[in-house]
């Protein structure tokens, strides 16, 4: 068998594909398969080089090695210290193996065939590419994780590959399978329990009580959901979106449980193809001048959206289970709407796919679903700062051509970026939301209720008055600091006494101190 050509690696250097390294190093690991193969994908949020220093630096989104660290200067070398270090990025994997010689591979397994890291190269590729190499089944022996279950998050169990004797423990399939770090700061949101402390805070609140903060609950985050789109849709949409979000998780995700919730989502569906999308998309504005396209984000290309939308209903009906809860909210609704399948609705669907895989588990109280999209609302800059924590790096890498009628055409194939990205930074936001919707939004919106009911009735034992005008009355006092201005006392509650009104000016003020005031949003 003839030998595959050698690669160049790269030298050290100060510059690294727009990106400077703290000081001059020589690429390592992904960074130089990438150089060394001319490899066209999103780069990892941190990169590896070999620095000068005897300690580890990380600065700059760089990862600067030690020279005891540096690997031999061939595939062999650098996919090994990428699997070691760096853990799996699966779109560079693919993007290397459709770039390499096989024989290469071949080569590297040969050359250890028991070895950890050539066996899991040799699944990586065979799972990736669908080829199969030209190497024979190992024999007997033990099995090593594809995915290191103490860097990256991993299925508990996985199935075993008897052909590489490897368990295939990835948290997702081919088609699609994001992948999700270990870090100190999701560590402490897991072992946290947050859950638990959902169910705690929801027993102290009276039955009857309860269900009035889970239905405002559920509208307060329909509402936020618009919002966060720039709409102010009608009231009935609202509700109606709100009745959705609680109906989260009884039905398995498939492609017409999606199309159901776009048609509730868009309502007037006369100027909206319904649907996957048949035409490019992107997210952006357009030149005033010339209507051409100025993308932010470009969403997968129309061909791709079939097999990537059976990726993320396979990863619901299968993978999710094996997963922290949270973890896999995170991992589907940011990949949906990275992939943007319609051509509108994407994000709301987007927020409410984190109740599905949320309440499908059972991590929220029976009846209560947390407003994760106010919590986000109150987030919106980091929100916007995680969704580009991708976007901005593989927008770089997708090759577009405007349409005449300002849209985009993708030019090459991009599926696999979609497929395969790193959703570190979405699963610690998210994770950050669940947690303030349950340290914060329940418990202020249950005391508030508790409060506002106490109020009505206090109110009611004096003066009969109905519902509907006790909540005006509230309303006014809450827009005045408590009290009655003379525009409404001469108006609205002109029939009020003076003796009245101080009354009711004082039981506003003993139920609703100002902390408890400022606790409503």
């Amino acid at each position: 068998m003839a030998r595959a050509p050698q690669r160049r690696f790269s030298e050290p250097v100060t510059v690294f594909r727009e990106r400077r390294l703290p000081e001059r190093a020589r690429p390592a690991g992904y960074a130089a398969l990438i150089d060394a193969y001319g490899l066209s994908v999103p780069l990892p949020l941190t990169l590896s080089a070999i620095g000068g220093r005897h300690r580890i630096i990380n600065e700059g989104g760089w990862r600067l090695f030690t020279p005891r660290h540096e690997p031999e200067a061939s595939i062999d070398g650098h996919l090994t210290f990428a699997l070691k270090h760096e853990g799996v990025d699966l779109a560079i994997l693919k993007r290397l193996f459709l770039a390499a010689d096989p024989a290469e591979i071949e080569r590297m397994v040969r050359a250890k065939p028991t070895g950890v890291y050539a066996r899991r190269v040799w699944f990586f590729y065979e799972w990736l590419t669908g080829r199969t190499l030209d190497l024979p089944a190992l024999g007997k022996g033990t099995y090593t994780p594809a995915i290191d279950p103490d860097l990256q998050c991993a299925l508990a169990q996985g199935t075993n590959s008897p052909r590489h004797r490897v368990r295939n423990n990835l948290p997702g399939t081919p088609e699609f399978c994001p992948l999700v770090f270990r870090t100190e700061r999701l560590e402490a949101f897991v072992t946290g329990n947050l859950a638990e402390r959902a169910r705690a805070i929801v027993a102290e609140v009276p039955r009857d009580l309860l269900a009035r903060t889970a239905a405002f609950l559920l509208l307060k985050d329909s509402k936020s959901s618009y919002v966060i789109e720039g709409e102010d849709p009608p009231q009935d949409r609202i509700q109606r979106w709100g009745r959705a979000i609680g109906e989260a998780g009884r039905q398995p995700l498939d492609l017409d449980e999606l199309l159901r919730l776009q048609r509730i989502v868009i309502g007037d569906a006369r100027f909206v193809r319904l649907g996957l999308r048949d035409q490019g998309g992107f997210v952006g504005e357009h030149d005033r001048d010339t209507g051409a396209p100025l993308p932010d984000h470009i969403s997968a290309r129309p061909e791709d959206l079939p097999s990537l939308a059976n990726g993320m209903i396979e990863f619901d009906r299968t993978i999710a289970q094996g997963l922290d809860p949270v973890i896999a909210a995170a991992v589907l609704a940011f990949g949906f709407v990275y992939v943007h399948p319609f051509a509108d609705g994407n994000g709301r669907i987007h927020r409410y796919l984190i109740h599905h895989i949320l309440a499908r588990r059972g991590f929220n109280p029976p009846g209560v679903m947390f407003p994760v999209s106010s919590a986000i609302l109150t987030r919106i800059d980091e929100y916007r700062r995680v969704l580009e924590s991708y976007s901005s790096r593989l927008l770089p890498v997708v090759p577009w051509q405007p349409t005449e009628r300002g849209n985009v055409r993708v030019t090459q194939d991009t599926a696999d970026f979609y497929r395969f990205f790193d959703a570190t930074p979405h699963a610690e936001f998210l994770y950050a939301c669940v947690q303030q919707t349950i340290e914060e939004d329940l418990p202020n919106e249950a005391g508030f209720l508790r409060r506002y009911y106490a109020f009505r009735a206090a109110v009611g034992a004096i003066i009969d008055m109905p519902d509907q005008t006790i909540d005006l009355l509230f309303r006014m006092l809450r827009q005045n600091n408590g009290r009655l201005s003379r525009r409404t006392r001469e108006r609205e509650f002109a029939q009020l006494t003076d003796a009245e009104a101080g009354t009711i000016e004082e039981i506003y003020g003993n139920t609703f101190n100002q902390d408890a005031a400022q606790a409503r949003p």
